[in-house]
């Protein structure tokens, strides 16, 4: 059973473009729903191509928000258009701060539950998401009941982005109503991060660091390791914590999910909720001492031994080549 009608989500990337995230829920909203739309806290233009390629047909657009807080407006503006009898089944989003803030307050405004942290949705019988808990071991189906819209929230990676072939998205304005005092709130300020090489949830190639690294100053290994394999560097929980890099860097469930095609574990054991942000890689190495390392249990390839010893060896092999 097909829903009628979907709004997605379709958050931006600081450089203007749609997220990542955006297009993978796109993907699996093309496939429970006839129609697709998408909603967005800009003037639509700059995801109208995107989203259409993508399989959207139309693009519900706030008008330009910079400055502002997104979830206030965007989420005014979406109940007002519900209100008015444009309604979909289901909206989707994914689990961001601002996803998170469109979707809690939208919640509010329409009386309507809202279920985060999902990776996967079933509309066979009525309208089903699967969400992990207790650290990944165990997935809880949870059914809508409240009639529409749902509004469900889904982790990165829960889907694979492909385009359809559409072409460009009609743009379509929604009107923001007062929004009161919370829509006089400004966005001072906005840091982005300065990277290199690739994104750590968007490489092929990961190369992970643990506290088997010994101390901060080891990482540069990993480092190493990672652009010499054109990939991405990450870490553990535990060294984010003890601050030898950023939580940029955090693979986990309180950190970032990656799937890449290798994803290398260097000096981590595999405490649960490190091996939920990437166990769905296809194919994981783990480098660790200790044979018993949780780690080797999702392992394709082993290597019991240490990590000072083992990265040198394998950087030279590489720079050799």
């Amino acid at each position: 059973m097909a829903l009628s009608k979907v709004w997605v989500h379709a958050e931006l990337t600081p450089e203007g473009n749609l997220a990542p995230i955006s297009l993978e829920i796109l993907a699996k909203a093309r496939e429970i729903a006839d129609t697709v739309e998408v909603f967005t806290g800009s003037d639509g233009s700059a995801v109208a191509a995107t989203a259409g390629a993508h399989g959207a047909t139309k693009v519900l657009a706030t008008g330009d928000l910079s400055g502002k807080l997104q979830g206030v407006h965007v989420a005014a503006a979406l109940a007002a258009a519900i209100e008015a009898g444009d309604a979909p089944d289901l909206i989707l989003a994914g689990t961001t701060y601002d996803g998170r803030d469109i979707a809690g307050r939208l919640s509010v405004k329409l009386d309507k539950p809202v279920l985060t942290n999902n990776v996967d949705i079933d509309v066979t019988d009525g309208i089903v998401v699967t969400t992990p808990i207790f650290g990944g071991t165990q997935l809880v189906k949870t059914k809508f009941a409240a009639g529409a819209p749902a509004i469900a929230l889904f982790r990165p990676k829960s889907f694979v982005a492909e385009e359809s072939g559409g072409g460009a998205a009609e743009v379509t304005t929604i009107a923001v109503p007062d929004t009161g005092a919370a829509g006089a709130a400004k966005m001072i300020d906005r840091h982005v991060e300065e990277t290199t090489g690739p994104k750590l949830d968007e490489a092929a190639v990961v190369v992970a660091g643990g506290r088997g690294l010994g101390e901060a100053s080891k990482f540069e290994l990993i480092e190493d390791l990672a652009k010499s394999l054109k990939g991405a560097p990450g870490a553990s929980r535990a060294i984010v914590d003890a601050g030898w890099v950023p939580y940029s860097y955090q693979v986990g469930q309180t950190g970032k999910v990656v799937k890449p095609t290798v994803y290398i574990a260097a000096g981590i054991s595999g405490a649960t909720q490190h091996m939920v942000g990437m166990k769905g890689s296809k194919n994981i190495i783990a480098i660790n001492k200790d044979p018993e390392a949780p780690i080797f249990g999702v392992a394709d390839l082993g290597i019991v031994g240490d990590v000072h010893k083992v990265l040198p060896k394998l950087l030279e092999a590489l720079q050799a080549r």
